[in-house]
């Protein structure tokens, strides 16, 4: 399975009295490399979400927020602390008696008052294991994230690398042609400069000639490397760095081939190979 290095999850839920927000994105980048942003309460636990993320991605700059947001007191039904409203009353009272024209306390003010209203309480352990199993739920959504984009990315290698083989293929056949026009058009040029007299020479040097023209090991290679880039493609595990390295193969093989071309025919079929190769790598950047 190709996956991707760029994805984007994000998972939510509520502990009374707070939510957490889990938000996780991805990058290309060569290795592995993890930042996070993490509100106080759970900076600790970075040991352990780094744990987690490490044995679900194997490459990828990836970055993890996670945030809490506490809920407000007046939207808690927990009732009323007496202990604070029988001191708002004593005070109430005295500032009444120092200074009569002040205005009393209302309800609203009482309410936002700190302690009014008892907060729901949520242990620190109950909340770090809510949140190491919201860790788990956005990497789920992040490897799916991946997986998706990972479809579309070897889609597309597979395309282009249709297109390749299908030049090669249409070039294999024309081989002993040019070949054999080549070494012709070689013959007649050493005949003008060396003369009947330089038939042994001649020889030698269309050997040569024809020698140093063979692609047919060039053509070989490609077909062997486009059939290793399928088994990869299809392999269970990261394959981002083999495909790399595949295709600095395949562009050398496309350079070859264009330094040894005798004819326009060779040369437009490296020239083809050589973009396709290079659109092929663009998107191999992006593969875990």
């Amino acid at each position: 399975m190709t996956i991707s290095m760029t994805g984007f999850a994000a998972h939510s839920f509520n502990l009374d009295p707070v939510s957490v927000n889990i938000d996780l994105r991805s990058v290309n980048q060569r290795f592995l490399e993890l930042h996070f942003r993490l509100a106080d309460e759970f900076r600790a636990l970075e040991p352990q979400l780094r744990e987690l993320i490490q044995q679900r991605l194997a490459r990828g700059k990836v970055e993890c927020r996670i945030g809490l947001t506490q809920a407000a007191a007046n939207s808690l039904d927990n009732g009323l602390n007496p202990a604070i409203l029988e001191r708002l009353a004593q005070w109430q009272h005295e500032v009444l008696m120092r200074l009569p024209g002040s205005p009393p306390l209302d309800v609203e003010a009482i309410l936002r008052w700190p302690g009014a209203v008892p907060a729901a309480a949520v242990s620190e352990d109950q909340l770090n294991q809510a949140v190491l199993a919201g860790m788990t739920s956005a990497l789920d959504a992040l490897t799916d994230s991946r997986k998706r984009e990972g479809a579309k990315l070897k889609q597309h290698i597979l395309d282009r690398l249709a297109a390749a083989e299908a030049q090669v293929a249409a070039l294999q056949p024309l081989l002993p042609a040019l070949l054999a026009a080549q070494r012709d058009k070689l013959a007649e040029r050493l005949r003008e400069a060396l003369g009947e007299t330089g038939h042994e020479r001649l020889a030698q040097e269309v050997a040569l000639a024809a020698q140093k023209a063979d692609i047919d090991e060039e053509l070989s290679r490609l077909a062997t490397h486009f059939s290793e880039v399928r088994r990869v493609l299809d392999q269970p595990v990261p394959a981002g760095k083999r495909l790399d390295f595949l295709m600095q193969e395949l562009h050398r093989e496309a350079n070859t081939l264009g330094s040894k071309s005798v004819a326009l025919e060779t040369s437009r079929v490296s020239l083809e190979l050589k973009v396709l190769i290079e659109q092929m790598r663009e998107q191999v950047q992006n593969i875990e």
